[in-house]
């Protein structure tokens, strides 16, 4: 596989301080740059609540946008010693990077036909075409909770993770498409990837049940820098969790 693959940060990121969450979408943090409490969008739904302590260090992309409503995005938090992103957005675009040049090992044989697919009811992360025509159906679930370097997913109850889980067990059951789960884990700590049913017993079972079913499990860990987010190793991916 080639080393290297990144996908760069428009512009410097600026350093906070984290305050508060007072919503699942804004966080509150302070800039010792303007000495004053900003507003900042957080693309992450999770819980994060092991990540964003009071007083954590958050890393923040400002908007180019002069009209919207926060200025600032974050990126990145630093924990545990090493960068972690939360930002669910670059993994998706680093994973979509590397498709585009079917450098994956697990997927070199497929190339990449589309993003953000439709079928059903559900739209999925990826659509990917073998060289002897089947497709493969991608969904991509990013990690940021980490035990003891053992990852886990989800960090919040996640009814539409579930129901996409249990949808694609079915379509790969019907012999409809063939079918992986892509877990990046956005922190370069993890190294094993597994569920997390003290927090979401449903996502649990469906995929044990995935697995079972023989839904492919692919699980890479990446390389956040104040610069860029990189691709970095292969992380082992077991549906049951026997390590709580």
């Amino acid at each position: 596989m080639k080393e290297n693959i990144s996908v760069e940060f428009p512009v410097s990121l600026s350093k906070m301080i984290f305050k508060s969450r007072p919503n699942r979408f804004i966080l509150h943090c302070y800039s010792e740059e303007t000495n004053s409490l900003e507003i900042v969008h957080l693309a992450d739904p999770g819980r994060l609540k092991e990540l964003l302590l009071e007083g954590t260090i958050v890393y923040v992309l400002p908007s180019a946008n002069p009209n919207r409503k926060t200025k600032w995005t974050a990126m990145l938090v630093e924990s545990c010693g090493v960068f972690v992103s939360i930002n669910t957005a670059y993994p998706n675009k680093l994973a979509e990077k590397m498709l585009k040049e079917a450098i994956i090992p697990e997927l070199a044989e497929y190339k990449w036909v589309r993003s953000e697919y439709t079928l059903g009811n559900s739209r999925w992360d990826f659509l990917l075409e073998h060289k002897d025509g089947t497709l493969l159906l991608l969904e991509v679930k990013s990690v940021t909770l980490a035990e003891k370097g053992i990852g886990m997913f989800p960090d919040a109850v996640t009814k539409r993770g579930t129901k996409h889980v249990q949808e694609i067990t079915e379509i790969h059951q019907r012999g409809q498409l063939k079918t992986a789960i892509l877990f990046i884990a956005q922190r370069e700590d993890i190294k094993l990837i597994t569920s997390a049913p003290h927090i979401d017993d449903k996502f649990a079972e469906a995929l044990i049940a995935a697995e079972n079913a023989g839904v492919h499990l692919i699980g890479y860990n990446c390389i956040l820098t104040k610069e860029k987010i990189s691709w970095n190793q292969v992380v082992p991916v077991i549906a049951k969790n026997t390590f709580l």
